[in-house]
């Protein structure tokens, strides 16, 4: 059984990896990082620092491949180090404009990227690494989010993610309130926390306060962290993707396959997800088409929403997604073993004269 290194980045944001962990860990003996952290004074900061990296160090030596979720803080040093297993990375998106430009790509065997706009952008820069790369769509899990039959229609629009400005939650708001003043009786559901950093306690602060100057509490629920998210999902009757950035984003595909029929700001790859009806680019089309939605004969709907659950089915499996990325993987390894025998062999002669000098 192959030995595969698991490195989690973004100080360990699983949010779209557990599913294709689980079956990693089926198929391969998994190895995987955890940070181990010293509290010693005088030494805290470099010791912790020559513990991170020997971690990371070690995983590589004992790992037949080494697969890093998000192309970010762990893969960078990684990418520096004498090569000792091939690595292969998931970038999923803002790190293309921040982490991407500090990693050794040369170092990198394969590069997977959740959409062909964010391959674009990373190849306008590093063109010469474009035979590396490939692009797997996210998937969700097709049982756990599954739709509910005949659902009666009662204008529930709902939003998922973390309270940031990049969502547009703020000017959500106006597009209910325009929809209250032309007598419809919307109500949006926001599910998410807060952004722990603290750098957009204003955003936050902002949109509360619009609710109020609105009078929108009767129509605008804040639902804060939710963790019964299939649930959540089956009671909204339309999905809102309102961000201005995404690399593809999850909670929409979640939102497809439970059902709800869904609408997106015309961000950049919304486009290989969605029909073109269904994207709008100035607020207003998107009132209409909320509006045109809720006019539609119950019938109707149901082939709307069946429609999204298909599209779902069809491209965003969660088991075609694993099976993917493992293909890459065994690939990787396979393909590798006989190109780096030479680099193998002078990490063992390296190891053999280090333990001489230390006798």
């Amino acid at each position: 059984m192959d030995k595969v290194g698991v490195l989690v980045g973004e100080h360990g944001h699983w949010g779209f990896f557990k599913e294709i962990y689980a079956d990693f860990q089926r198929q391969y003996a998994t190895q995987l990082f955890v940070e181990k952290t010293y509290n010693l004074p005088l030494l805290y900061g470099r010791l912790n620092r020559w513990a991170y990296h020997n971690q990371i160090r070690s995983l590589l030596a004992h790992s037949d491949a080494c697969f890093f979720e998000w192309a970010s803080e762990l893969l960078v040093p990684a990418s520096f180090m004498t090569k000792r297993c091939p690595i292969i990375t998931r970038l999923h998106s803002y790190e293309v404009n921040v982490w991407a430009p500090q990693v050794n790509w040369e170092n990198v065997d394969r590069i997977i990227f959740v959409s062909h706009y964010i391959r674009k952008k990373f190849l306008e820069v590093y063109g010469a690494q474009e035979e590396k790369t490939c692009v797997i769509n996210n998937g969700v899990d097709l049982q756990r989010f599954a739709p509910t039959v005949n659902k009666p229609f009662a204008f529930n629009i709902g939003m998922m993610g973390t309270i940031l400005p990049v969502k547009r939650i703020y000017e959500a708001l106006f597009t209910i309130a325009e929809l209250v003043g032309r007598g419809y009786r919307p109500h949006l559901h926001v599910a998410g926390g807060k952004d722990r950093s603290g750098h957009y306690e204003g955003y936050h602060i902002a949109i509360l306060r619009a609710i109020e100057k609105l009078k929108l509490r009767d129509y605008v629920t804040m639902h804060g962290h939710v963790t019964d998210t299939e649930r959540w999902l089956r009671e909204m009757d339309i999905y809102l993707s309102n961000s201005y950035w995404e690399g593809q984003s999850v909670a929409l595909l979640e939102a497809m396959a439970s059902g709800c029929y869904a609408l997106s700001h015309f961000w950049d790859g919304s486009e290989d997800i969605l029909p073109a009806a269904q994207l709008y680019g100035r607020d207003h089309e998107l009132v209409e088409k909320l509006i045109a939605y809720s006019q539609l004969s119950a019938a109707e709907k149901e082939d709307r929403r069946q429609q999204m659950r298909a599209i779902a089915c069809q491209h965003y499996d969660i088991r075609e997604t694993s099976q993917q990325i493992r293909r890459i993987i065994d690939e990787t390894i396979h393909g590798a073993t006989s190109a780096m025998q030479p680099q193998i062999e002078n990490v063992i002669q390296e190891t053999a004269n280090n333990q001489q000098v230390l006798a």
